[in-house]
This record gives structure tokens, C-alpha cells and sequence, in this order.
């Protein structure tokens, strides 16, 4: 039970969080590309790669602390089904540039985001 409750816990925080990071997104940079999705996908593929492997190979902690970070916040943070939506949505409305962007950059940069993330892990 304490580990549904850790979940729950760090899922609201992620949520939160991400509610907030893509209305500044929004404001910030305009709505007409899903920046705020990119953002959070490319910073929770950072959170994710950084944390697994410094609680693997860094640092020995307690594994409730993995479905904390990794399962409840970046689990509620990150925002695949957005993007998943964001990016048919371009290609049901025939904003081919749009699609391809956000499909380049969610993959590529969020999988150099987990990369950096392990990085940095095992570098400090």
C-alpha cells in the first residue's frame, strides 16, 4: 500500500508540473507547435536515463524510490499520448512540416535526453 501511495503522491506533483511547463510553454514560444510536449518529453527522458542508472550503478538506494521518481512523476510528467495525438492531429490536417518536426524531435531528442541523462549519471 505504501508503494501506491508514493505513486499517487509523485503522480500528482509530475502532473502538475507538466500542466504548468506547457501553459508557459504556450505563452512563451506560441501554440501552434506543442513545445511544452517536447520540453517535457525531452526533460523526463533526461529524469528517466539519469535516475535508473544512478540508483543502479551510482548509488544504492531503496528500489520504492524508482516507482517514486520514474513510475509516478515522470510517469504522469512525460506526455507520449500527447504527442501521439499533437502529431496525427498535424497529419489529419495536412501539416506535413509540423508532423515530421515533432516526430524528429520528440524521438531524437528524447532519446538524447536519456543518453545525456545516463551520462551524467555515471559521470559525477
Amino acid at each position: 500500500m505504501k508503494d501506491f501511495l508514493a505513486i499517487s503522491v509523485a503522480a500528482i506533483v509530475g502532473a502538475n508540473l507538466r500542466y504548468l511547463v506547457s501553459r508557459f510553454a504556450a505563452k512563451e514560444f506560441g501554440s501552434i507547435f506543442p513545445y511544452g510536449t517536447l520540453v517535457i518529453n525531452i526533460v523526463g527522458s533526461f529524469i528517466v536515463g539519469f535516475f535508473v542508472i544512478w540508483t543502479t550503478e551510482r548509488a544504492l538506494v531503496d528500489p520504492r524510490w524508482r516507482l517514486l521518481v520514474v513510475v509516478g512523476f515522470c510517469g504522469s510528467f512525460t506526455t507520449f499520448s500527447s504527442y501521439a495525438f499533437e502529431t496525427m492531429a498535424y497529419f489529419e490536417q495536412g501539416q506535413w512540416a509540423l508532423m515530421l518536426t515533432n516526430i524528429f524531435a520528440n524521438n531524437v531528442l528524447c532519446l538524447g535526453g536519456a543518453l545525456a541523462g545516463m551520462a551524467v549519471a555515471r559521470a559525477v
